[in-house]
């Protein structure tokens, strides 16, 4: 309902210390198709593009191998109120992924959107160098990134190093957008307008086909 289309298929997933041995679950996923004329070329992308981050709504749907770990989920109890969190532990961790597809096509009628990264497992090293061609490098501000505080939270009662947590989380961005730096300023009030918390939270660089912070 909240994406406008519809699940036609599933795919099998390993979810380690969750499922009984021999038992697995089926996962739904969507798939559609585009005219070309309408996909988005990330060897459009050039030197000083901005990066929009839009915000995540918390875990969303990964690293929950890592967080059942760190919080031995079987044996604590998940609804004990966390003030860290302002509600219980348990409730901030099945808080519902957030879905960016209407913001974004009404995002894509009015700027050019040159790519665009979907912050999901591997976190940011793994997704954003995926939607930017070689020979540029993703440059984000880490101030600029809002860390949710059940990211800080995880980090803290895991002893994870930072690296390792951008690595596996969204951290508090759950999509990246690509675009012109002069079109930045007008997309980040369209996301806004659209109910989302969006801001400029890095550039596009020449340099090694990574991700880097400053």
């Amino acid at each position: 309902m909240q994406a406008g289309c519809a699940l036609v298929g599933g795919e099998t997933a390993e979810m380690p210390g969750f499922y009984p041995e021999d038992e697995y679950d089926l996962a739904g996923f969507s798939v559609g198709a585009v005219d070309k004329s309408k996909i988005l070329d990330m060897n459009t992308i050039e030197e000083g593009d901005a990066i929009i981050g839009l915000a995540s709504s918390g875990v969303h749907s990964n690293g929950f191998s890592l967080v059942r770990k760190v919080f031995d989920v079987e044996h604590s109890d998940l609804g004990a109120y966390a003030d860290r969190l302002g509600k219980p532990l348990g409730e901030t961790l099945l808080t519902p992924t957030r879905i960016y597809v209407k913001p974004i096509l009404k995002l894509m009628e009015e700027v050019q959107i040159k790519s665009i990264s979907h912050i999901t497992g591997g976190g940011f090293y793994e997704n954003i160098p995926r939607a930017i061609p070689e020979g540029f490098q993703a440059v984000i501000d880490r101030d600029a990134v809002d860390v949710l505080p059940i990211f800080q939270l995880i980090q803290e009662v895991g002893n994870i190093p930072e690296r390792d947590m951008f690595n596996t989380f969204n951290m508090g961005i759950g999509m990246c957008v690509v675009v012109k730096k002069e079109d930045a300023a007008k997309a980040v009030e369209i996301l806004c307008g659209c109910g989302e918390k969006a801001k400029v939270i890095g550039e596009i660089q020449k340099g090694e086909h990574t991700v880097s912070f400053r």
